[in-house]
């Protein structure tokens, strides 16, 4: 059964009730627009992952066109590297996980001009997500400027904890990588530490540039530019699936 776009936006907030899961923020910000209304009820119902229908044995076929590879991006804000990603790689199908309902309505804006068909969305906890894809199954991970909860009693809530990082490892290729970018020194140190104790994903990086500088052809995100702006800088790490 098809789910009502009510139904896919509340069933993001159901890990946040339940105090589990990756995604503890606001559902909603500002007000929208007519048009992207319409779009979260139209729109965002074709292009929704609902875990409880889709074929977790071939996510391929969540895509009209077949696709070579699976990606993922977690916490995509406005979109603007996921949207850039899409129209880059169009063999390549990318599903995209954000609860935040103002983040999906302006993808599903940008969706729509460029008539993207390799992008699928979905609005609920990414944990849930991880734990419904198969082994192996995606090509790389990224997750881009993720709320650093900075809080001592709320870093159980960041996304990189030593459980999401097992089920990563699971689920991305044992060729795969898992990207990660902060502008937050705290969050980066934390990712490093926890990364660098599983021994299925290795920090590849030789030298100070190939963290303190984007990967080419890198879409810098709008709360990038706006923390670059404001003297933050970011580091981009790479890690790569070992098959240890």
């Amino acid at each position: 059964m098809t789910k009502s776009a009510d139904d896919i936006a509340s069933s993001g907030q159901q890990g946040n009730d339940h105090g589990h899961g990756s995604f503890f923020g606001r559902r909603k910000g500002h007000k929208l627009r007519h048009h992207q209304s319409d779009l979260i009820e139209h729109l965002l119902p074709r292009l929704a992952l609902d875990l409880d229908s889709a074929d977790a044995s071939d996510p391929g076929s969540l895509f009209d066109t077949p696709v070579n590879e699976l990606r993922l991006e977690i916490g995509f804000g406005g979109g603007e590297h996921l949207i850039a990603e899409a129209l880059a790689f169009p063999q390549t199908g990318f599903i995209g996980c954000e609860p935040y309902v103002n983040g999906m309505a302006k993808i599903l804006s940008q969706i729509e001009a460029h008539n993207i068909p390799n992008i699928r969305l979905f609005a609920g906890d990414a944990a849930e997500l991880l734990a419904w894809a198969p082994t192996s199954s995606f090509k790389r991970i990224d997750l881009i400027h993720p709320d650093p909860w900075p809080k001592r009693r709320h870093w159980k809530r960041r996304f990189v904890q030593d459980a999401t990082i097992g089920q990563m490892s699971r689920i991305i290729d044992p060729a795969g990588e898992f990207r990660f970018v902060s502008d937050i020194d705290d969050y980066c140190s934390w990712t490093l530490m926890h990364m660098q104790r599983s021994k299925d994903f290795a920090w590849i990086a030789e030298r100070a540039d190939d963290w303190r500088m984007p990967w080419p052809h890198y879409t810098m995100t709008r709360y990038g530019r706006k923390a670059d702006r404001e003297g933050r800088k970011a580091a981009y790490l790479i890690f790569k699936r070992t098959n240890s």
